[in-house]
C-alpha cells in the first residue's frame, strides 16, 4: 500500500514501519516457542469459524418466523453483520441460482432467496462471543468499524455516482480477511499487533513482511470461493492499493477512502495525522479531496433511518 502525504508535510509525521529484520526478530523471541504463520490455504479452510453478532441472529430468527417476513427489516438486519451479509451474497450467487456472479448487494440477494433458504443460512451461523484479545481485535470493535466503513462507502459512492448498495456491501465485508486470520491463527494475529495496531493504514505491509500475504488477499480468495461478482472480488483484492488495479474501478477507490476514514477515526488520529496520511492520489482519481471525505464521515447516520445497532 502506498503512503501519501500532503504538500509541505514532513514524512516523519507518518509512523515508520519496522524493518524486515525487526519483524523477524520480534516474531521469534528467545526462550519463546512460536509457530510459523499459517499458509493462506490453511487460513481459508477455517472460514466456517467466522462469527456473527448474536443480536443480529436473534432478530433475524424472530423476523423469519413471520408468515411473510418484511423485506425492509431483513435488509436492515443482514446489513448489520459482515459474516451474515457475506453468506447471503454467497448463497445468492451460488450455482443453485441463475444469478451466478450477478448479485452485488444485500437487497438484490434478498430478492433471489426464499425465506426457507434464509432460515437455512441462519441455522449454519455461529454466534460470536466477545472476549479480551491480545491481538487488539475485539468483535464489538470490529462490527462497529465494519458498519462505519459500509455507511461511509455508500455515502462516498453516491457522491461519485457509483453503485451505492454494492459499495455498502464491500465496506461491510472487507474486514473478513482480518477477522478470519484472527480466528484461524490467533498467535500470528497477536504478533502482528505487537508490530502495528489493527486498522492502521500501513498494517498490510507488515502482514506481507510477516506472512507473505495480507488480509486483502484472504478476502479476495473468499470472494472468489463465494462466486461474488468480479467487480466486488477485484475491489477486495486491490482495496489497499486501488491505483495498482489494472483498470481503476471507482468502487475500489471508494472502499479505500472509506477504510482510511473509518480506521483513522477508530484509532483516534489527530487532524495532522489525517492530513499526512490522506490517500490524496486515490482522492484525485475520484475527484474528491480530504474535506469532502471528512464531511461525509461527519454525517449522523442514524438520522437517515438506519438501524440503531447495539454491540
Amino acid at each position: 500500500m502506498k503512503s501519501y502525504r500532503t504538500a509541505g508535510e514532513p514524512v516523519a509525521a507518518q509512523p515508520a514501519l519496522p524493518p524486515k529484520e525487526e519483524v523477524a526478530e520480534r516474531s521469534s523471541v528467545p526462550g519463546e516457542t512460536r509457530t510459523k504463520p499459517l499458509p493462506l490455504a490453511a487460513v481459508l479452510e477455517a472460514q466456517s469459524t467466522l462469527p456473527s453478532q448474536p443480536r443480529a441472529l436473534a432478530l433475524l430468527a424472530s423476523e423469519l418466523l413471520r408468515p411473510q417476513p418484511h423485506m425492509r427489516s431483513l435488509s436492515q438486519l443482514f446489513s448489520m453483520d459482515p459474516v451474515l451479509a457475506a453468506r447471503l451474497l454467497a448463497m445468492a450467487n451460488g450455482p443453485a441460482h441463475l444469478m451466478r456472479q450477478r448479485v452485488h448487494s444485500i437487497p438484490e440477494a434478498l430478492v433471489v432467496l426464499s425465506p426457507m433458504q434464509l432460515r437455512q443460512l441462519l441455522h449454519k451461523a455461529r454466534p460470536g462471543v466477545d472476549r479480551p484479545s491480545a491481538s487488539g481485535w475485539q468483535l464489538a470493535s470490529f462490527w462497529r468499524y465494519s458498519l462505519d466503513t459500509a455507511r461511509l462507502a455508500r455515502a462516498l459512492a453516491m457522491s461519485v455516482q457509483c453503485n451505492a448498495s454494492a459499495a455498502y456491501a464491500l465496506g461491510l465485508v472487507h474486514g473478513l480477511g482480518e477477522l478470519l486470520l484472527q480466528q484461524a491463527d490467533p498467535g500470528t494475529a497477536t504478533r502482528l499487533t505487537e508490530l502495528l495496531e489493527p486498522l492502521h493504514p500501513r498494517r498490510p505491509l507488515v502482514e506481507m513482511q510477516l506472512m507473505g500475504y495480507c488480509s486483502a488477499q484472504i478476502c479476495a480468495h473468499l470472494a472468489k470461493q463465494w462466486s461474488l461478482p468480479s467487480v466486488l472480488a477485484e475491489a477486495l483484492q486491490y482495496m489497499h492499493q486501488p491505483l495498482q488495479q489494472p483498470v481503476f474501478e471507482p468502487l475500489t477507490g471508494v472502499l479505500h477512502l472509506a477504510m482510511w476514514r473509518a480506521g483513522t477515526r477508530a484509532l483516534g488520529w489527530s487532524e495532522r495525522q489525517l492530513a499526512v496520511s490522506f490517500p490524496a492520489e486515490v482522492g484525485l482519481a475520484l475527484g474528491m479531496d480530504i474535506d469532502m471525505v471528512l464531511r461525509q464521515a461527519s454525517i449522523d447516520w442514524h438520522a437517515g433511518g438506519e438501524p440503531d445497532v447495539i454491540f
